[in-house]
């Protein structure tokens, strides 16, 4: 299983979840690839658990492309000034 995280701060309306519905603030953004699928989750900064992103899991053809899509999400999901 590959793994990558990063911080951000997101923009006005927070970011869906399935478990908790909307969170906001500083969060983490955390994708895992596992047999080809990637789940994209978030979590407050510094906290322990996890949420599933609405909406935020996708099959991927080549693990190669996680990274890209990783940054993609994160350049979306970033938002400080709104």
């Amino acid at each position: 299983m590959a793994e990558l995280s990063s911080l951000f701060v997101a923009g006005p309306g927070g970011i869906m979840t399935d478990e908790v519905g909307v969170v906001t603030g500083d969060l983490e953004l955390r994708t895992l690839l596992e047999d080809g699928t990637l789940r994209s989750l978030v979590r407050y900064e510094g906290a322990d658990e996890w949420y599933g992103i609405t909406g935020g899991t996708v099959a991927l053809t080549d693990p190669r492309d996680h990274e890209a899509v990783h940054a993609l999400l994160l350049g979306v999901l970033n938002r400080p000034s709104g």
